[in-house]
């Protein structure tokens, strides 16, 4: 963890900036000596996601106006919105881009036509950009939504124009081909949106009795919110927000972007724990998707699902905080001299050995554990003991975040 090793150093230079930032900052002088890039535009792309919002600044208030739309109307908006996002997060990111958990068949099917009907590419396509993204975060040429590139390209200018960064390559996604649901979609996508975008729509609003209000609101409102709330991820979510767990690339915690988007709006925590099937990991946030897969795992429809241990988190999050208060320190004492920032920063040293005697401590407990799990000589009493054991460290760890935080405050009065 670079994090933990540019904590130790209590060193009298100035703070760095974090890596994201100097990352962005580059690139954005980059940028500026950069030639204007004139992809070919994407004709379709274009067309289709102008035309959806339009549509749904004019015609559909219009109509609302005019006709009215009916109660039912109304609930199979709402329903489709929350099927076509939860499609997007639980199945086409945190199931088939990152393998978080597995699916029954009849999930994954489910899974897959309401991720068609969000209309954002097939799964294969979307997972691979995805993967791509995660390999080459904030990389200029290689992230297909990178955010150094700024708001516009990152939120939705990377789909309207044949940007050399968005080129499919599925050397990345070979365990997607070979999945039958994944590759029945990607044959049939066209078809498939068709009929998840317009016949349905139409049909659900003919069984209600309101034709074109449903298809205004289930089809035309719904995939606008769906396509904006979507893009808010790779866009404010890596701008506005917090950075707990690391600091090493653009990406944010945002309550209010989780709020929106079903659980991802935690994407800090995400882009350093990408395997882990929650992004709310705390019980107190909001995270609809955590809570559906967890749900789906109880009736036997969901399984393997894959968690980071808690104390992995917490020394992450550690780790940052030494960062900060290092930072801290250094500003302060740039600042204004202070006689008690030696104190201080000699606190914060004892914290760090502490820190990484319980991270030393931890690594040779589980190895023991794992060691002893492999020759099958592990009793139930010895299992009781090492978890005895990590969770004393656990609550240790828990502590030291407090005098952490208390220290950070010392040093910014």
């Amino acid at each position: 963890m670079r994090g933990v090793r540019a904590a130790g150093k209590l060193s009298g230079h100035p703070p760095e900036l974090p890596e994201a930032d100097r990352t962005l900052m580059t690139n954005a002088t980059d940028a500026a000596a950069r030639p204007a890039e004139h992809a070919p535009i994407n004709w379709v792309t274009t067309i289709l996601f102008t035309a959806l919002p339009l549509a749904s600044l004019t015609v559909v208030p219009w109509y609302g106006f005019t006709h009215g739309y009916s109660l039912a109307a109304w609930m199979l908006a709402l329903v489709s919105l929350w099927a076509c996002g939860l499609a997007i997060t639980a199945g086409y990111h945190r199931l088939w881009s990152h393998r978080t958990y597995s699916a029954h068949w009849s999930v994954r099917t489910v899974l897959m036509l309401f991720g068609t009907m969000a209309l954002q590419n097939s799964i294969l396509i979307w997972s691979s950009q995805h993967r791509t993204h995660h390999r080459f975060v904030d990389d200029w040429d290689k992230d297909p939504y990178s955010a150094s590139r700024g708001f516009w390209f990152s939120h939705m200018g990377w789909i309207l124009r044949d940007y050399p960064s968005g080129v499919n390559d599925f050397s990345n996604a070979r365990d997607l081909e070979r999945d039958p649901i994944v590759m029945f979609q990607h044959r049939f996508y066209v078809p498939l949106t068709i009929f998840m975008n317009v016949a349905l729509p139409l049909l659900a609003g003919w069984a209600v009795g309101d034709v074109w209000g449903t298809f205004l609101l289930a089809g035309v409102l719904r995939l606008t919110i769906n396509h904006h709330f979507t893009w808010f991820i790779n866009s404010l979510a890596h701008m506005w927000g917090t950075q707990p767990y690391t600091d090493e690339n653009s990406a944010r915690d945002n309550p209010v972007m989780a709020f929106l988007t079903y659980g991802e709006g935690y994407h800090n925590f995400h882009h350093i724990f990408q395997n882990d099937y929650r992004n709310g990991v705390k019980w107190w946030q909001y995270d609809p998707t955590k809570w559906l897969i967890a749900s789906l795992s109880w009736v036997g429809l969901a399984g393997n699902l894959k968690r980071v241990p808690e104390l992995t988190i917490q020394r992450a999050q550690v780790a940052m905080q030494f960062k900060r208060v290092q930072q801290a320190l250094e500003a302060r004492r740039a600042r204004v001299g202070d006689e008690h920032i030696e104190r201080l920063k000699a606190r914060v040293a004892e914290e760090y050995a502490a820190f990484r005697a319980s991270v030393e401590q931890w690594s040779k407990v589980r190895e023991q554990w794992v060691a002893d799990r492999k020759q099958r000589l592990l009793q139930r009493w010895e299992e009781t003991s090492f978890r005895l054991q990590l969770k004393q460290i656990e609550q240790g760890m828990r502590l030291q975040r407090r005098r952490l935080r208390a220290m950070s405050k010392a040093s910014l009065a």
